[in-house]
């Protein structure tokens, strides 16, 4: 992971599926469960996901909310 990465996860959207068009940051935590158990497709988006859902399971989301600010993206979720 680089610091690059946390930056991705408020500004990358969810490119296919249930979740489409929302943030990486936003998904709901049983959504990045599913993709941990039944695998994460391959390149960044992949790497997002795991990132993200790591973050979440680890309690650590709301270190993104300085990164949400500066991009403008709505912390009160």
């Amino acid at each position: 992971m680089n610091p690059e990465d946390l930056e991705k996860l408020v500004t990358r959207r969810m490119p296919f599926g249930k979740y489409e068009g929302w943030l990486i940051a936003d998904l709901p935590g049983p959504y990045l469960n599913w993709f941990a158990r039944e695998g994460f497709p391959n390149g960044e988006i992949g790497q997002l996901l795991h990132l993200m859902q790591e973050i979440d399971h680890n309690g650590l989301s709301s270190l993104l909310d300085p990164l949400r600010r500066m991009h403008g993206a709505d912390v009160a979720r």
